[in-house]
C-alpha cells in the first residue's frame, strides 16, 4: 500500500517531536553540567563564553577579539 501525503506528514511531525524531546533532554543534561561546575567553584557564565569561543574558527575568533579590543579602546574600557 502506498504511503499517502498525510501519512508522510504525520511521520515527519512525529520525528520532529521525538527530536525535540531529545533536544530538551540534552539541554537539561547541559544545565546539570553547568550546575555541577558552579558547585565546584567554576563560573558557568565564563564557561559558556569559552564554549562559544571554541566553536569559532581560529581566524574568526582572532578577528572578533581584534574588533572587540578596538571597540573597548574607543570607549575607554580596559
Amino acid at each position: 500500500m502506498a504511503e499517502t501525503a498525510d501519512d508522510r506528514l504525520r511521520l515527519l511531525i512525529e520525528r520532529i517531536e521525538r527530536l525535540e524531546e531529545e533536544k530538551k533532554g540534552i539541554g537539561d543534561d547541559i544545565k546539570d553540567v553547568y550546575s555541577e561546575a558552579k558547585s565546584t567553584g567554576y563560573d558557568p557564565k565564563i564557561m559558556r563564553q569559552i564554549v562559544r569561543l571554541r566553536k569559532l574558527k581560529p581566524d574568526d575568533r582572532r578577528e572578533m577579539e581584534a574588533i572587540l579590543d578596538t571597540y573597548k579602546n574607543a570607549l575607554g574600557i580596559e
